[in-house]
């Protein structure tokens, strides 16, 4: 197929559109908008977490997801948005107390560029040699305890800065209690969009409770007044520090072991070989990071959001990708769209964010049960169990001036200890 070229085929109940199809162009259309609702979620709180500029997120998760169509030919399916792996070595990097803009931002983007070259480079290595030694040196014992790191890692953000008072700790809890209702108790989209939904309506119960009833901090609605509904978004250079790269730069093993899960699913739902470009995916998705970070913006990685729609539709499309980037572009240029963003109250974010550190830590644990990890033996239980100590307790090793702490130490301890027990078994 050429890069802009698709093969037109109607709309048939169960039928499948491959991804060198697409349907009319209004169906095409209203597909990448559902596509934009998927993702928004997940790439608007990531950016908020970490005390990003959401527009720029939301820009650039457009513009990554070009780069990604383009670099792999429009082959792979795949939406490129903000990833929740950069948020603690991001905070821990930065700084960054919960609340309003990052002050350190340039730090952080300086490492998430770092991040984008690393991951580029595993790219080439695996477009040369295959992803056989990936799965050596990262067996899913190491993946899942990682992931789990992460969210256990981040757990102490919201509930120590980002409930100052009594009632922001009780809207907290109404906030998860709303995501969870409608996890549980709603079907259909409404039900993916768990997150947003529930965030929606915590902020209305929160306006009501202070707004009207004048019981907390009320929510302050000149912001989005003011705003402009279009014009350009400030961008911020990175600043390159070693302490600060060598702590987010890590983050790219993670990204590699989703990119690689999100492509073998991809490739089990449209029947198609995407082995062959697995390297140029991890390419892709290393030079969206680094013109990300390059321009303000976020690491970012491709979206189990999107992949869980394409299976449920079983539209794989990639015309549609394309619509849903040119989408985001829109909305980057919105400062109404960022000021909407940054009017949501600070213990409802709080809520949102234990769900959401929550879920990481479970998929970690997801990791371990979908591939079978045998905790039995004694290699997978000593690996799994120091990594989530050191992540969790924030276990540091300094080196002169340079320390390397929490995510950090229990990633690049995870490798070595696989590593070191699996030659003392073999010995």
């Amino acid at each position: 197929m050429s890069l802009f070229s698709w093969r037109e085929v109607a709309m048939t109940p169960g039928a499948v559109v491959a991804p060198d199809e697409r349907l009319p162009w209004p169906q095409t259309a209203a597909m990448g908008v559902q596509h934009v609702i998927a993702m928004f979620g997940a790439t608007v709180l990531a950016p908020i977490l970490m005390g990003f500029n959401p527009n720029i997120a939301i820009l650039m998760s457009g513009i990554g997801t070009l780069i990604f169509y383009l670099m792999t030919g429009g082959r792979v399916p795949s939406y490129l948005g903000s990833s929740f792996a950069f948020i603690g070595v991001v905070i821990a990097a930065s700084g960054y107390g919960g609340q309003g803009p990052n002050a350190n931002l340039g730090v952080a983007l300086g490492g998430i560029v770092a991040c984008g070259v690393l991951y580029f480079l595993i790219g080439l290595l695996v477009q040369a040699i295959g992803t056989g030694w990936i799965e050596r040196f990262m067996p899913p014992v190491v993946t899942g305890a990682v992931v789990a790191v992460i969210g256990l890692n981040l757990a102490q953000v919201p509930i120590k800065n980002m409930a100052p008072t009594n009632f922001d700790a009780w809207m907290q809890a109404v906030t998860f209690l709303c995501v969870g209702l409608v996890a549980v108790f709603t079907r259909g989209m409404v039900q993916r969009l768990l997150i947003l939904v529930g965030l929606i309506l915590a902020t209305v119960v929160y306006a009501v409770l202070t707004n009207g009833l004048g019981l907390g901090k009320p929510m302050d609605f000149s912001g989005i007044a003011n705003a402009a509904w279009f014009g350009a978004p400030t961008f911020t250079a990175p600043v390159f520090q070693a302490s600060a790269m060598l702590l987010i730069a890590p983050v790219a093993i993670i990204l590699v072991a989703e990119n690689l899960g999100h492509l073998k699913a991809v490739t089990a739902m449209t029947g198609r070989n995407l082995d062959p470009l697995i390297g140029r995916a991890f390419m892709a998705d290393g030079v969206a990071t680094v013109v990300s970070g390059g321009a303000g913006g976020t690491g970012v990685t491709t979206y189990a959001e999107n992949i869980g729609v394409m299976a449920a539709t079983r539209i794989y499309s990639t015309a549609v990708f394309v619509v849903a980037a040119l989408i985001a572009l829109v909305l980057g240029f919105s400062p109404k769209f960022g000021a909407l963003i940054q009017a949501i109250p600070l213990p409802v974010m709080g809520g949102v964010s234990i769900v959401v550190f929550g879920l990481i830590a479970v998929a970690g644990a997801k990791i371990w049960v979908d591939n079978k990890v045998d905790f039995s033996e004694n290699r997978n239980l000593i690996v799994a169990a120091i990594t989530l100590i050191l992540g969790t307790g924030e276990f540091t090793l300094k080196f002169g001036d340079f320390a390397l702490g929490g995510i950090g130490t229990a990633t690049f301890g995870a490798i070595l200890l696989w590593a070191l027990l699996g030659r003392a078994r073999n010995a």
